[in-house]
Parts: structure tokens; C-alpha cells; sequence
């Protein structure tokens, strides 16, 4: 099966981070948690903790077929960091599958790669996709190609089948 990063940091959204990546290891990939140290423990904005599988430093694009963007506060703190964009900035010049959820997609935004994309967001993300030039649609669950974007933890059921969807025909 494939082998599926997720980038996360402290104040992740815990159910859009715990939600994807059960459905993700039920359907039998291997995920893999970058932080920026190995070992780091992070926590979620609900008590959630995780513990980093792996450094952004010791880990490329390449060694994974697929990457998952949980929301909350994570992604926001996470693009403020170049590692982090230009690991995203691959996956999509890449056309590999990316999965972002929430607030995920400013990271997306963060590459300069979102023009021309159809996508959704968290309700005030969505401007800023729209003027970065991206095709919003407030629905659910969005699929651009290998690119799956939702709202909030209300559309993880259906942003986790079309994740499995896209990996499944990959």
C-alpha cells in the first residue's frame, strides 16, 4: 500500500488528524508523522497527543507516495517554515495525492501553486484562496485530480473516502 506523510505541529485539529489517519492505516497504508524534531511530542487543540515519526530535515518528498495536511492552528504555524512549503510545493508539482482538511490548504497557498486549482477550505481560508487565485466551491469534499481539500471535521467522512479514492487509483 502506499506510505502517506503527515505534517502536523501543536494545536492541530485532533479529528482532523485522528479521523484521516485511522481511515488511512484501516485501508492498510503506512503514515508517517513529521515534525520538526523526530520524537517531538505534539498536541492537539483538544488533548490529542502525537508523537513525530520523523524530522522534516530526514525525510524527502520522494520516500512518500502521498501527503495529508490536518487543520486547526498546525498549518498556519507550519508555513511560516520553507521545509514545510517546499515538501508541500513538490507534492503538488508532483501530482502526487495531497490531502489538506480545515485550515490546511494555507499551506497550499504558501507555494504559490493554488491559481487555476479547484479547492475548498475552512470558511475563512476560502478568501484567501480565492485571491490567490484558486476556484473556490463551498462543498464537502472537493478533488482536483490528485488533490482533495474539505471544510471542517463535519465532511471527514466524506473527505476520507475521497482520500482512499484517489489512493486507490493511484
Amino acid at each position: 500500500m502506499s506510505k502517506i506523510a503527515v505534517i502536523v505541529t501543536n494545536d492541530v485539529e485532533d479529528i482532523e488528524y485522528t479521523s484521516p489517519v485511522d481511515a488511512l492505516k484501516a485501508a492498510g497504508h503506512d503514515v508517517t508523522v513529521i515534525e520538526n524534531k523526530a520524537g517531538n511530542e505534539i498536541k492537539g487543540k483538544h488533548g490529542t497527543s502525537i508523537t513525530a515519526d520523523k524530522s522534516i530535515a530526514d525525510v524527502t518528498p520522494d520516500d512518500f507516495d502521498g501527503l495529508l495536511i490536518p487543520g486547526g492552528f498546525s498549518p498556519d504555524q507550519l508555513r511560516a517554515d520553507d521545509r514545510f512549503v517546499n515538501f508541500v510545493k513538490t507534492f503538488l508539482l508532483a501530482d502526487k495525492p495531497t490531502f489538506a482538511i480545515c485550515h490546511g490548504p494555507q499551506l497550499f497557498i504558501q507555494t504559490g501553486l493554488v491559481s487555476g486549482r479547484t479547492m475548498t477550505s475552512y470558511l475563512t481560508v476560502q478568501p484567501d484562496l480565492y485571491y490567490a487565485g484558486a476556484r473556490v466551491k463551498d462543498q464537502s469534499v472537493v478533488v482536483d485530480n490528485n488533490l482533495v481539500t474539505s471544510r471542517t471535521p463535519d465532511d471527514l467522512d466524506d473527505f476520507n473516502a475521497a482520500m482512499l479514492t484517489v489512493l486507490k487509483n493511484n
